[in-house]
């Protein structure tokens, strides 16, 4: 169920909170003072836990029914990967390590949320740790490559939980969490940890926790939204929310994690994949999903930023906050404007009196 609101952002905000069985309850603050200034038009996903409904085919839980390499299993494993009774452990902590599962059915959902209970831990102190789990939905499968054990020019959505600071830039804190979108024009920048082709992120104390963490990606109407919960509270706190993304049906989800000289234990619990139940146009219904290309409409492309050294991809659409202060700075220049006017007016007026 959706619902329109009006927001005024100087005083409201759209707060998400999400039940981990049940998908993102958003709970919408709006105050009751109506302030003038700025009017933002915001829509909002109202769930009531029966809207969302688990996927089976593609989600990847205990006791790992379906896991193999028969033609009935539904995913499937490579590399260091290791399928146990309690976890999917995709590197052992030791140097040089690949592994990665990933679903053998595509998803041919408009509207999906899927959430990952992982663990990330080793015997390494800080910094002397890595590299970090994937989390994939590509058109292309079990394809190992350099990035986190896949494909570095992948088509689709990347979700990057990077444990290892490559780059010497000291602006963010690791374990730090990004996401991309490619259509197989730009290569993950593993040295640069991704910053040339970054959509957003956050920095995230997941490694060494006594508890496992939890990640939720939600792409619905063109809008991708992650959170995280690391403290087992069953609350999430947003990581990443942006908009004007475009991603095809018929891709492939999957999770890898790759260790190098340094090494962590890599482990997943569970991935579980929900449908959202959402109208869309005729239009979008009668569009063939299969044949949209991954983009970003509010971003430059990716081949656009190929020989930017400086990595500038990381702007995100602008913010409530952002249009809030943009609208108040030209208010304020309207408004000094006008007393300069005015004051210029009078002097004038006064003047042209002496005249008379």
């Amino acid at each position: 169920m959706a619902s329109e609101i009006i927001r005024i952002d100087l005083l409201v905000s759209c707060r998400v909170r999400v039940s981990r069985m049940r998908g993102f309850g958003t709970f919408i603050r709006i105050p009751l003072l109506f302030l003038l200034l700025h009017f933002t038009f915001v829509q909002c996903d109202i769930t009531d836990g029966n809207a969302e409904h688990l996927k089976r085919e593609h989600s990847l839980m205990k006791p790992y029914q379906g896991v193999g390499s028969s033609p009935s299993s539904q995913w499937d494993f490579w590399g260091s990967t290791l399928v146990t009774s309690s976890y999917v452990r995709l590197t052992p902590d030791e140097r040089s390590k690949q592994g990665s599962i990933w679903n053998t059915v595509p998803v041919y959902l408009k509207d999906w949320e899927m959430h990952i209970q992982y663990k990330i831990h080793g015997s390494g102190k800080k910094n002397l740790h890595g590299d970090g789990i994937a989390i994939w939905y590509t058109k292309d499968r079990l394809h190992p490559g350099p990035v986190f054990g896949s494909n570095a020019k992948f088509h689709g959505l990347a979700l990057f939980v990077d444990t290892y600071p490559n780059d010497e830039a000291a602006d963010r804190s690791f374990p730090y969490i990004s996401a991309m979108v490619n259509n197989g024009s730009l290569p993950y920048d593993h040295g640069k940890d991704g910053r040339n082709a970054e959509l957003g992120g956050c920095s995230s104390e997941i490694r060494n926790k006594d508890h496992d963490t939890y990640l939720a990606i939600r792409y619905s109407k063109g809008r991708l939204t992650v959170m995280v919960d690391i403290d087992d509270k069953n609350e999430w706190k947003e990581c990443i929310d942006i908009g004007g993304v475009r991603l095809p049906t018929g891709y492939y989800f999957g999770a890898s994690a790759a260790t190098g000289d340094l090494s962590d234990n890599h482990d997943i619990i569970s991935m579980k994949m929900y449908q959202l139940m959402v109208e869309h146009s005729p239009d979008e219904d009668n569009l063939d999903w299969t044949k949209i290309e991954p983009s970003v409409s509010l971003l430059k492309s990716p081949k656009d930023n190929i020989d930017d050294p400086t990595g500038n991809f990381r702007s995100t659409p602008l913010t409530g906050w952002k249009v809030f202060l943009l609208l108040l700075c030209a208010l304020l220049g309207i408004v000094v404007c006008g007393v300069v006017g005015a004051v210029v007016f009078q002097k004038r007026q006064e003047r042209n009196k002496r005249f008379y």
